[in-house]
């Protein structure tokens, strides 16, 4: 009875010992997995660099344009020294408006070279110091005289935005960067293309400045 209860002893001793090692292991290899996911995570994370030169900011503002399309876009924009310049030519129908660098955020712009008459005049208006409402109400008279050309129905601009100004340098990718797209038709309305003037939900396009110069078909794709 005695050699039975000492069996039944060193049994249970060997028992625990077993569960605290594999206890042991399972806690191991639970902090093992949590320090590489964490390093995963740390080593994408710094796959994001600061958008620092003029190449780099050519490649992120070629990520607004159509895929098929950036090869041959005209890159316009502030480069790093801060002057307004044509950043790279092209031949294709888009220009694309870089990033400032020199504002907070990303923001980059692709339009159709007809909505270049339009887009230059905001431009060279706002240089002269006029308030958003004062280029409006210009651009609004001028468009209406026929002094100003707004290019033709249906002109598009594709905005490439985000809160960041990190890119991955191997895929020209903004940190947390989406998309929206404008179609522009002048002095359109409701009545006329039968598009609500406020989104009915995310993702359903809707017409913005409606019966002005510069209204326009809002589209904005909901984020991944």
């Amino acid at each position: 009875m005695i050699r039975y209860s000492l069996v039944l002893l060193i049994s249970g001793i060997m028992m625990s010992c077993i569960s605290t090692d594999n206890s042991k292991n399972t806690k191991e290899k639970s902090s093992s997995t949590e320090i590489e996911t964490n390093e995963t995570s740390t080593e994408v994370e710094t796959n994001f660099l600061s958008i620092d030169s003029d190449k780099a900011l050519i490649s992120t503002a070629l990520m607004a344009a159509p895929e098929e399309s950036r090869e041959g876009c005209k890159v316009i924009g502030y480069n790093m020294a801060g002057q307004f310049v044509t950043l790279q030519e092209g031949d294709n129908e888009f220009i694309v408006l870089a990033d400032d660098p020199n504002k907070p955020g990303f923001s980059a712009a692709c339009y159709h070279k007809d909505l270049e008459p339009f887009m230059a005049r905001g431009r060279a208006l706002k240089a002269e110091g006029k308030t958003r409402d004062e280029i409006f109400e210009i651009r609004e008279a001028e468009a209406k005289s026929g002094k100003l050309d707004m290019g033709k129905p249906g002109s598009t601009l594709h905005i490439y935005y985000g809160a960041d100004q990190l890119y991955d340098p191997e895929t020209s990718k903004v940190k947390d960067a989406i998309y929206r797209y404008v179609v522009y038709l002048p002095f359109a309305t409701s009545e006329s293309t039968g598009l609500p003037e406020q989104p009915i939900s995310a993702n359903h396009p809707w017409i913005m400045n409606p019966g002005t110069h510069k209204a326009h078909i809002m589209i904005s794709p909901i984020a991944k």
